[in-house]
């Protein structure tokens, strides 16, 4: 896996990209955690010959842990399809990871999926629902109509955002068919059982940071999962979207919230 890395001093922690697909969106995070951790920020796997797993994701993972060079387990955190990355994987391995952070995680149930589309429908107003309905005349390319839909989709899902003092430009374009075969996997799995009853097989200790703004139920996804994590911690943070990194009324709080309970879990 080709990864990027930050800060020179500390426990290590590997940051997770959402998408699944969208590798570098997880930069800001990565940087944010330096000054006190040595981050590792690795772009998942892209389409290639044979349909992309989320087995395939996590053993790709756990390959990356294997050869890291340090003492200790690292910790994980991982945002939005990233943070459901970071269970698959901890379930997985239940001694590959110290501690697991959730931030805005995606949904592992029907009922979950369902509020957080009921909510993103209620958020749009007439002039977007234009505007999104246009992109097939203005793309034709398929990628390029999701990427711009994407855009206009950005106040469903952030509160108050702010630009990004260093912007970092995407690692890799954007891989719509490792976006489709691994989301089509993680629906499968979800199907059939497989999550969330295997988190139960998790033994770190776990933080899911939300944004109560974010159009993910944060406290439905929570409750779906605190059968089989009962130590999970959930921590609401309030007038923030799905990319907490990104809000000028909580940057701040997550970040302290994230740094202070990552160095409890670390020692």
């Amino acid at each position: 896996m080709k990864v990027r890395t930050y800060g020179d001093i500390g426990p290590v922690v590997i940051v997770l990209h959402g998408g699944p697909a969208a590798a570098g969106e997880a930069a800001p995070i990565a940087r944010g955690l330096s000054d006190q951790f040595r981050t590792i920020e690795p772009f998942q796997r892209g389409s290639g010959n044979e349909p992309l797993t989320v087995g395939r994701h996590v053993e790709d993972l756990h390959q990356l842990i294997q050869g890291l060079q340090t003492e200790g387990r690292p910790a994980i955190v991982g945002e939005s399809w990233g943070a459901m990355l970071t269970l698959a994987y901890a379930a997985a391995f239940p001694e590959g990871s110290s501690a697991v952070v959730l931030v805005g995680c995606g949904t592992f149930d029907k009922a979950a999926r369902a509020r957080m589309i009921e909510t993103i429908e209620s958020r749009k107003s007439k002039e977007l629902r234009t505007k999104l309905a246009s992109q097939k005349e203005v793309y034709s390319d398929q990628t390029e109509r999701l990427l711009a839909e994407h855009k206009l989709m950005e106040t469903i899902y952030e509160f108050d955002p702010i630009e990004e003092e260093e912007p970092i430009e995407p690692a890799l374009p954007f891989d719509l068919q490792a976006h489709k075969e691994t989301w089509n996997d993680m629906l499968r799995l979800q199907e059939n059982g497989t999550y969330p009853s295997s988190f139960s097989n998790i033994r770190s200790p776990a933080l899911m940071l939300h944004g109560e703004y974010d159009p993910h139920p944060g406290s439905m996804i929570y409750e779906g999962l605190k059968p089989y994590m009962p130590q999970l911690e959930y921590h609401e943070l309030q007038k923030c979207g799905h990319s907490p990194w990104r809000e000028r009324q909580g940057k701040r709080e997550f970040f302290s919230v994230l740094t202070d309970w990552l160095l409890e879990h670390t020692k």
